[in-house]
């Protein structure tokens, strides 16, 4: 049996006693969240992203332990267990391996080899595998013809006798592992067109070909995507003279005339037929999840950096969702994120009433202050940031601009919650304040959305769904919790992502707060309906009350260490009522003796320190804010050699996408990241939302094609 937590150890190369920790708080159903959070002197410190790679391996795992259980099982009531392959099954290091062991004796639809040994040719095929006849097979086989059991002569039995050897041979786990390592280390992903006449996406991989070892995982996902459509023939190619000659040594311990012939045809059949396509099904699906784990993981980071931009607090901001015929709909919304009022213009085609337009829009931005238009990117966004630019000419008022990413506020404004949120609008004026909020607070806003629409990874919609929600519903839940939320503004959406608040806890919240008014304390949660001790231990930290009885509500410091921060805060003569002020200057000379005196760990101290120093404090204040503007360049200004100032939108595999302001985001590769280094992804570079200069390399209009480098000298 595998020692999980030794295992864990190695993998993620850390202490065995962090894991046993980490291992014991999750299993007492603490969150990942919680424990990196809180309980960093029993894991020694480890983060979440850490926690995430422990708890999915843990689970594995433990899946695979109770996999060789059930597979031991099975082979014992068909009283075919021995000690040796007990031994090798508990030895089994992957779930791979233990179907392969497994196969054997796993119940199979009738096969060509089961039909074979009910005919009763099983004596035929041992004889055949002992290589010793002293006559020739075909004499032997004459023994098994038999009307009454189908056997009808000699050609018969000798086919029935080669299929149960083939399958003998499909269903050793040795071989099987041989050939699979060859497929790894020899095989070539190969890829055709079905139809070369066809223009289409795939046309790079019309005629492709690339070792299955050092396959990209953006090429596996888009290989996988042309085949899906019917575009692309796929195969792995693999020296198959190579396998079956090394399969036929395999088989033949000892020449013989009569019966080498026989078992070189069907260890050649075994592979053809039986080993073959399976193995390569297994290496397809075994690239696929390579890819997707590694277009996840990018997924993962690209909507952290989304989540984590700063909001852009205390500006009246207009949202303004573009479109033609159906006019642009804006949304004003004050500093809180309340709609103040919502109307429909008409500045583009076919109507293109500029004119109106303007006026409509400067009585707008008098009447209420407005400081910031957020322009969704979709259809008749260039023509709307025209009309905003020569606004902005023509008024007093210093009015800038920011383009938003509109994705996901359709899928938003479209939803129940939404229905719910704005009752009386219609889809655009929902899907105007959704872009107008998103500028304000991103995190509080995006949150509502289904992150796979949210449009920052690469090859969503060919993933495993279940796997990509549960990483990308990871990431959000971090962010979540690492800014914290305000517990008297918080929408239940927002709510849910906190560590131990499930849905119907965020709806009770939202319901309590508004039959009963503002939460003065965190203590007050306890009167939430189904919110019980251990769903407050896991939220009550990540909660924020600003202006409540309780100062300490809203920093971060968890309630269970409020006695060591008053008996600290004593020690420095410093009020608690201070803290209403602000930061506090405390200066510990020697934090592990103050810990053994607080009673506390010295992780925890620094931490609670910290949260004193800077109370309230927003950790997206050191992340990079987004571009204002108050001019707008089209493609056709862009000149090469250019330098721009711009908004990295996306990282995929093999570089990023970059908006500067001319509606076509343009395109560093990967090799035009840095000359100071070699960079394996983009991401050891550049994140969503960093702002960077970038020089223009070529422009393609009518390609609508930007290629950009952020290689400056």
């Amino acid at each position: 049996m595998i020692d999980i937590e030794e295992r864990l150890s190695r993998e993620l190369g850390v202490e065995k006693w962090q894991v046993q920790a980490a291992v014991a708080l999750i299993d007492e159903g603490n969150t990942i969240p919680f424990i990196a959070r809180y309980r960093k002197e029993k894991t020694g410190a480890l983060n979440d992203e850490v926690l995430r790679n422990l708890y999915e391996r843990l689970v594995y795992l433990r899946n695979l332990e109770e996999k060789k259980q059930q597979v031991i099982a099975s082979i014992e009531e068909q009283g075919k267990l021995t000690d040796e392959l007990k031994k090798q099954i508990m030895e089994a290091q992957t779930q791979v391996a233990v179907e392969d062991l497994y196969r054997p004796y796993r119940p199979k639809r009738r096969t060509r080899a089961m039909i074979a040994k009910e005919k009763g040719l099983d004596g035929l095929a041992a004889l055949i595998l002992l290589q010793n006849l002293k006559k020739p097979v075909e004499k032997e086989a004459e023994a098994y013809i038999s009307e009454e059991k189908g056997v009808q002569n000699v050609q018969e039995a000798l086919e029935g006798a080669s299929d149960i050897i083939a399958e003998g041979i499909a269903d050793n786990a040795a071989y099987r592992a041989w050939i699979r390592k060859c497929f790894m280390t020899e095989g070539q992903l190969v890829s055709e067109a079905k139809d070369e006449k066809v223009h289409s996406v795939y046309e790079m991989y019309y005629h492709f070909s690339e070792s299955v070892a050092k396959m990209a995982g953006h090429r596996v996902l888009a290989v996988n995507r042309g085949e899906k459509e019917k575009v692309l023939n796929v195969s792995i190619e693999v020296p198959e003279e190579k396998i079956v000659g090394w399969l036929k040594r395999q088989m033949i311990h000892q020449h013989n005339p009569y019966t080498t012939p026989v078992i070189e045809a069907a260890a050649e059949d075994s592979y053809k037929r039986l080993i073959a396509p399976a193995v390569e099904r297994e290496i397809r699906n075994h690239l696929t999840e390579m890819a997707e784990e590694g277009a996840m993981k990018v997924f993962g980071k690209n909507l952290e950096q989304l989540l984590m931009q700063p909001p852009i607090a205390g500006q009246t901001v207009l949202g303004w969702d573009p479109a033609f015929r159906t006019g642009c709909k804006l949304a004003v919304v004050d500093p809180t994120g309340k709609v103040l009022d919502t109307v429909v213009i008409y500045p583009t085609e076919p109507q293109k009433k500029i004119a109106q337009s303007k006026d409509i829009l400067k009585k707008l931005i008098r009447k209420y202050g407005i400081t910031l238009i957020s322009l969704g990117n979709g259809t008749a966004s260039r023509e709307s940031e025209q009309v905003i630019v020569e606004l902005l000419k023509e008024i007093p008022e210093h009015v800038a601009y920011v383009i938003v990413s509109e994705a996901g506020a359709s899928v938003y404004s479209a939803s129940k919650l939404a229905t719910e949120e704005f009752p009386n609008f219609d889809v655009g004026q929902r899907s105007a304040a959704s872009i107008a909020r998103r500028l304000q607070d991103p995190l509080a806003e995006l949150v509502k959305i289904d992150p796979k629409a949210i449009g920052v990874g690469q090859y969503q919609h060919d993933m495993n769904q279940k796997k990509l929600s549960e990483v990308l519903d990871g990431t959000v839940e971090d962010c979540v919790n690492r800014v914290g939320v305000d517990l008297n503004t918080a929408s239940a959406s927002l709510l849910e992502y906190v560590s131990g608040i499930s849905k119907a806890i965020a709806k009770n919240i939202v319901t309590y707060r508004e039959a009963n008014g503002r939460f003065d304390n965190r203590k007050q949660l306890l009167k939430v309906p189904k919110l019980g001790p251990k769903a407050y231990e896991q939220c009550a930290g990540f909660m924020r009350i600003n202006d409540g009885s309780q100062p300490l509500d809203r920093t971060g410091v968890h309630p269970e260490s409020y006695d060591a921060v008053k008996q600290l805060l004593d020690k420095m003569q410093i009020p608690l009522e201070k803290l209403r002020e602000g930061a506090v200057v405390i200066d510990v000379k020697n934090y592990q003796t103050l810990a053994e005196e607080l009673s506390i760990g010295e992780l925890t101290l620094r931490d609670i320190v910290k949260e004193l120093q800077r109370p309230g404090r927003d950790p997206r204040e050191d992340m990079p804010r987004p571009v204002l503007r108050t001019d707008v360049l089209e493609m056709k200004d862009l000149k090469e050699g250019m330098i721009l100032k711009g908004t990295v939108r996306n990282v995929i595999d093999f570089g990023v996408f970059v908006d500067i302001g001319v509606h076509q985001d343009g395109l560093v590769h990967i090799s035009q990241l840095t000359n100071k280094k070699f960079v394996r992804h983009p991401l050891e570079v550049v994140s969503v939302g960093d702002v960077v200069d970038v020089k223009v390399m070529s422009v393609d209009v009518s390609k609508k094609r930007i290629q950009l480098t952020m290689i400056l000298e």
